[in-house]
C-alpha cells in the first residue's frame, strides 16, 4: 500500500485511494471547481483544485468511493497536495473493501487482546472478573470493540483505536494506582469498561468514522451506562451488589472529569480520579504523537508552524537524541 505520509513534492503516484471528502465550490467568477481529500490506511492528501475544464475527471468520485488516482505531489502554502494528471477511475463498489483503506493502529490486535486476557485471568476479585467478562468474554462484542475507533477525528481515530486506547488507559491507571496505593484491580476493570459505549456510538464505513443515530442522540457515556445496565440485569440477583453496580456506573459517567467536558458528575473516588487522568494521558499523548509525526505541521522548522488542532499549542521536534 502506498505510504502517503512519506510522499515528497515531485513524487508520482498511480494508486487506489479512498475518497474521504469532496468539496464542490465556486470561484469569484462563479465557475465551479472541486477539491478532494484522498487517503488510505497510511494517511490522507488533498488534491489541488480541479478547475471547471477538468471537473469531468472527478465525475462519480463521491465520499466513500475508491478511485485509481494518477498524479504528481506538489507543495502549496507549505502543504502537500496531489495534482491530478489524468481522470480518476472509480472502481466498482463490489470489487474493493473500502474499509481497508481507513487508518488503523500499528500494533497487532492479538497482542493487545493477549494483554487484556492476561489482566482478566489475574483478577482475584470474582465480582470484578464477572463484571469485566460481561463484555470481554463475549466474542461478538470483542469483534465490535476491536473494529471501533477511539474517536472520529481526534485521538486514536483508527480502526482498532478503541482497543489500543483502552489498553493504554488501563496500563497508565495501574501505574498510578500502585503509586497511590489505590485498588489496582478496580481501576483496571474501570479502565477497560469506561469507553464501551463507543461501540454503539461510532460508525465505521467506507466514508470513514462517524456517529450512529444513538451516538448523536445520547453520546458514548450514556450509551456505555445503558449497555452495562442491560448486561448487569441479565445476571442472577445478588451477583453484584447495588452499591457495586453504582460504582461501576460512576466510572463511566465521571471519566471525562467535569460537567463542561461531558461528564455527568466529577470523579468522587480515588480510583475514578485516577481513571480520569489516565484517560487524559492516553488521549493527549496520542494527540502530541500524531502531531509530531505530521511533517505538514512543521515545514522546515523545529517548531510547529501554527497551533495545530487538537493540541492547541506549538510543539517542538528536538534536533538531538538521548542515546
Amino acid at each position: 500500500m502506498l505510504d502517503l505520509s512519506k510522499l515528497q513534492p515531485g513524487s508520482r503516484i498511480q494508486h487506489e485511494l479512498l475518497v474521504l471528502d469532496r468539496a464542490d465550490k465556486e470561484t469569484r467568477d462563479g465557475k465551479p471547481f472541486a477539491r478532494l481529500t484522498l487517503g488510505n490506511a497510511s494517511g490522507r492528501i488533498e488534491t489541488a483544485p480541479i478547475w471547471t475544464e477538468q471537473l469531468s475527471w472527478v465525475a462519480g468520485a463521491t465520499k466513500g468511493a475508491v478511485v485509481q488516482a494518477i498524479g504528481t505531489v506538489s507543495e502549496y502554502a507549505g502543504k502537500r497536495q496531489l495534482t491530478l494528471t489524468a481522470p480518476l477511475r472509480v472502481l466498482p463498489s463490489d470489487s474493493v473493501r473500502a474499509e481497508s483503506f481507513l487508518p488503523r493502529i500499528a500494533r497487532k490486535p492479538e497482542e493487545l487482546w493477549g494483554w487484556v486476557d492476561q489482566q482478566r485471568s489475574a483478577l482475584t476479585s470474582i465480582t470484578l472478573r464477572t463484571a469485566l467478562d460481561l463484555f470481554f468474554a463475549d466474542d461478538v462484542f470483542r469483534l465490535d470493540f476491536q473494529r471501533a475507533p477511539g474517536s472520529t477525528t481526534g485521538h486514536h481515530a483508527q480502526v482498532g483505536g478503541l482497543l489500543l486506547h483502552s489498553v493504554e488507559v488501563a496500563s497508565i491507571a495501574q501505574g498510578i494506582a500502585r503509586t497511590m496505593r489505590a485498588n489496582v484491580e478496580l481501576v483496571t476493570v474501570a479502565a477497560l469498561l469506561h469507553d464501551i459505549g463507543k461501540v454503539e456510538s461510532y460508525s465505521v464505513s467506507a466514508s470513514g468514522f462517524g456517529h450512529t443515530s444513538a451516538g448523536h442522540l445520547l453520546g458514548h457515556i450514556v450509551l456505555g451506562s445503558l449497555m452495562l445496565d442491560r448486561r448487569l440485569r441479565a445476571l442472577p440477583a445478588g451477583t453484584i451488589s447495588a452499591a457495586q453496580e453504582l460504582e461501576l456506573q460512576h466510572f463511566i459517567q465521571s471519566h471525562h472529569g467535569s460537567v463542561e467536558f461531558g461528564a455527568a458528575v466529577p470523579p468522587m473516588t480515588l480510583e475514578a480520579e485516577i481513571l480520569h487522568w489516565a484517560d487524559q494521558a492516553s488521549a493527549k499523548a496520542a494527540d502530541v504523537t500524531d502531531t509530531l509525526a505530521n511533517d505538514e505541521h512543521f515545514g522546515d522548522e523545529a517548531f510547529t508552524i501554527k497551533r495545530p488542532w487538537p493540541v492547541q499549542k506549538r510543539l517542538w521536534r528536538r534536533p538531538h537524541g538521548w542515546e
